[in-house]
């Protein structure tokens, strides 16, 4: 028998090629046999609404399935999932002001069904096995009204509702104002397969929250190699950095299989900053957390310690926010400690032979520097300049000294970093050897 998955994949294939109608009894199909299964009953609603020949306005059968999956996914731990739904409803010209209340409910930052300790009702695994329907056979007249109202009633009779809620990134920490607003922003995307929500190299514009499915993070080389970075899913953010820093996308971000996104573009958010204050320094905050957890996940600086100990060795550091011309080390200062690139990007240069400044190259998010000058006990010989507005984290001398005597691993690290390092900097001055006093000590 084939699986849940299988089905879902050619449902998609046969709904894209315009096939509603035996996209529809795929989607029921998994629908009567797994009722929790969620992302099928919406698939259900948008065939039901594909099938009603109204292209601007939803039919009651599948305003009524829509509805019914919003409430489910509220109580059940998906909430971005009844954005979604809230979003095609009003599309549609239907009121959709009972799913926002509901959501601000359940999940504002009065809810006291918020609790970071928290469960959500998973959809059933996708390699179970179902019996499909034949879709050589006919169906009868009432098909389609009988899906819409199998949909509805799907989940009609559960009751096991989660006691405790996760959080939504960013909304849950707002007012009741702020979290109503922002819902109103919220613009629904929804993607086929292998389309793209961004591409690296464009504009930040807006950012992203995953309501459902699945989506790869890549970066392409100068050589057009594509790298997979990540695979983001339900409840990820993506795209705020660059929204933030007013720099060209990263990285592009595809569908991985159908997915449902929510976005948010730069001047509603903008608006919204200007009304709500606590709107921007929510995001900031959750953005800094995002950095934060993706340095401790990718730096080698970090790489030799548990979890626990990442967090301890985090807090150490502390957190400098920089605008553009700020100068962080000056060419020949004595050592101060350790530095790492939160955020942002910062230029390396040193003094050449006539004075001016000589590019060394550019610091960016995650790289460490200053290392070099701890390592080898004197003073730096290089300039580090902020590009642009950057974040960086400091942590002091004796701090480092401890760590690189006592954790073999952030030694050789470090020992190397400053090796290639010094090797990069004697080519961009042009000198193929110099001599030791002459050495680049960033």
């Amino acid at each position: 028998m084939p699986t849940i998955a299988e089905l879902e994949g050619h449902a998609a294939r046969l709904y894209g090629q315009g096939n509603a109608l035996a996209a529809l009894r795929l989607y029921d199909a998994i629908v009567t046999a797994a009722p929790l299964h969620y992302p099928a009953r919406l698939r259900v609603a948008d065939c039901v609404a594909s099938l009603s020949g109204n292209p601007t306005a939803i039919a009651p059968p599948a305003e009524a399935v829509y509805r019914a999956v919003g409430w489910y996914c509220i109580k059940a731990g998906h909430p971005l999932v009844a954005v979604v739904c809230a979003r095609v409803l009003e599309a549609g010209g239907c009121d959709a002001s009972d799913l926002a209340a509901g959501l601000v409910a359940h999940y504002g930052r009065d809810s006291e069904a918020i609790n970071k300790f928290a469960v959500r009702i998973a959809s059933p695994v996708g390699t179970t096995e179902l019996a499909a329907p034949d879709l050589r056979s006919e169906v009868g007249p009432d098909f389609v009204a009988q899906a819409a109202r199998r949909a509805t009633a799907a989940t009609d009779a559960f009751k096991d509702w989660p006691e405790a809620l996760h959080p939504i990134p960013l909304l849950s920490t707002l007012t009741e104002a702020g979290f109503r607003r922002v819902l109103g922003t919220l613009v629904a995307r929804r993607l086929p397969d292998g389309a793209f929500a961004i591409r690296e190299g464009e504009p930040g514009q807006s950012f992203f929250f995953v309501a459902d499915g699945e989506v790869a993070v890549f970066a392409t080389d100068g050589l057009g190699r594509t790298t997979e970075l990540a695979r983001l899913r339900d409840g990820a953010v993506f795209g705020e950095m660059a929204l933030l820093s007013a720099q060209p996308r990263s990285a592009s971000v595809q569908a991985h299989g159908e997915c449902d996104l929510l976005e948010v573009g730069r001047g509603s958010l903008a608006a919204l900053a200007d009304e709500l204050p606590v709107v921007a320094e929510a995001l900031h905050a959750f953005t800094r957390e995002r950095l934060l957890g993706n340095l401790m996940a990718t730096s080698p600086l970090f790489r030799p310690f548990n979890r626990t100990q990442q967090r301890d060795l985090l807090r150490r550091f502390t957190s400098h926010d920089v605008a553009p011309g700020t100068v962080i080390i000056h060419e020949a200062e004595e050592g101060r400690g350790l530095f790492v690139v939160l955020a942002g990007e910062l230029e390396v240069s040193r003094r050449g032979s006539d004075g001016h400044p000589v590019p060394l190259g550019a610091l960016r998010t995650g790289e460490v520097f200053g290392e070099m000058a701890l390592l080898r006990d004197g003073a730096t010989t290089a300039t580090v300049t902020a590009a642009r507005p950057s974040t960086v984290l400091f942590l002091a001398r004796d701090y480092v000294s401890r760590i690189v005597s006592g954790v073999p691993e952030i030694k050789r690290y470090l020992e190397a970093l400053a090796d290639d390092r010094e090797l990069d900097n004697q080519l961009a001055m042009g000198d193929d050897g110099v001599d030791e006093d002459e050495r680049v000590l960033v």
